[in-house]
């Protein structure tokens, strides 16, 4: 049998074994000390960069929204500014002094009335109304929206989207059928269909208007709505077609002996509108395509809406037709709307 082998060696060994199995505790217990604060601060670092992600991201958002609404806000009404068909208001000696120079005899009267319209009458600014031949209706149309202008008597006893089957159905009218929509000359037998949603269109939205009390309210409102041509242009065909059906009322009341109002027997006693179908097309229909609103024509918007349109008529300064009235004799308690002309073709609003 081999001998064994001495004591020594065996010392030798464990002690060896004991050695290395305690180095490698020590590293592991050191690796692992080092992996756990490494995993803690890499958690603790996770967490740290998460927030800051949370409230940078969140800065950036709100800052990148309060951006975007200011250059929205700037933009949007930029935009909406070439579009606007009434612009906002400039100093009216301004105006005056960039429209009108030289010394010409009539530039010279031209400054004097406006001079006069700032000193006596107290109109500090003006607005201008985008020239073409809807300008007038334009410009009525905008202060009654614009001022909160109620409907007139005569519109809320009566339903105004049916008067285009009223006139036809009850009064036979059939002529009404050659009804033209100014530049576009639609005629035909939709015309009531078509006129119906234009009346529509004046009734909603002059309801709206009407119930809001917000004077700035309202004219944000009147910027939106006088930048949109199409809308525009429905609620301009409306007014004709309200003019023409007071025109036919009026005409049926002169038939049967009733005293009616002055502006219309000079009306009728023209060879071209002395009846409500030459009224239409010979002037109506021509507006908004070829021409605007004559000064009769003026006198009916006034009657047929209730309100008493004041024009100052700049090229008349110093004379008795300076200063006009449509109607002439409005009822008292007629709200009041005012207008600035050059030419009386086209009109501006002044502001007061």
């Amino acid at each position: 049998f081999p001998k064994a082998p001495p004591p020594i060696i065996f010392d030798q060994v464990h002690s060896w074994t004991l050695a290395t199995s305690q180095a490698l505790d020590t590293i592991w217990r050191m690796a692992k000390g080092f992996v756990m604060l490494a995993v803690s601060f890499l958690v603790a670092a996770v967490r740290y960069f998460r927030r800051l992600h949370l409230y940078s991201g969140h800065k950036l958002k709100w800052w990148i929204g309060y951006l975007q609404r200011k250059f929205k806000s700037k933009y949007f009404h930029s935009y909406i500014s070439l579009f606007l068909s009434v612009e906002a208001e400039v100093d009216l000696l301004s105006y005056c002094a960039r429209e009108w120079k030289g010394e010409t005899p009539r530039t010279k009267l031209m400054r004097k009335a406006y001079e006069e319209l700032f000193w006596r009458h107290h109109i500090k600014c003006v607005r201008q109304v985008k020239r073409d031949n809807y300008d007038a209706l334009r410009s009525v149309l905008f202060q009654i929206f614009s001022q909160g202008i109620s409907f007139p008597s005569w519109m809320k006893e009566k339903d105004i989207v049916k008067l285009p089957e009223k006139l036809l159905f009850s009064q036979g009218c059939n002529w009404i059928q050659q009804y033209s929509f100014g530049p576009e000359k639609y005629t035909g037998s939709n015309v009531f269909g078509k006129l119906r949603k234009c009346v529509e269109l004046l009734k909603t939205q002059w309801t709206e208007f009407n119930g809001i009390r917000d004077y700035h309210k309202r004219g944000s409102m009147c910027n939106t709505l006088f930048s949109d041509a199409i809308l525009e242009y429905k609620l301009y065909e409306a007014l004709k077609f309200i003019m023409l059906y007071q025109v036919t009322e009026v005409y049926e009341q002169m038939k049967t002996k009733k005293v009616i109002p002055s502006l219309f027997r000079l009306l009728f006693s023209r060879e071209t509108s002395s009846d409500p179908l030459s009224f239409m097309m010979n002037h109506l229909n021509s507006v908004g395509d070829t021409c605007g609103l004559e000064q009769i024509d003026m006198f009916i918007l006034g009657y047929s809406l209730e309100v008493k349109i004041k024009v100052f008529r700049l090229f008349k300064f110093n004379s008795r037709d300076f200063e006009v009235c449509y109607p002439e004799e409005p009822l008292r308690d007629w709200p009041e709307i005012s207008l600035l002309t050059e030419n009386d073709r086209h009109y501006h609003i002044p502001v007061f």
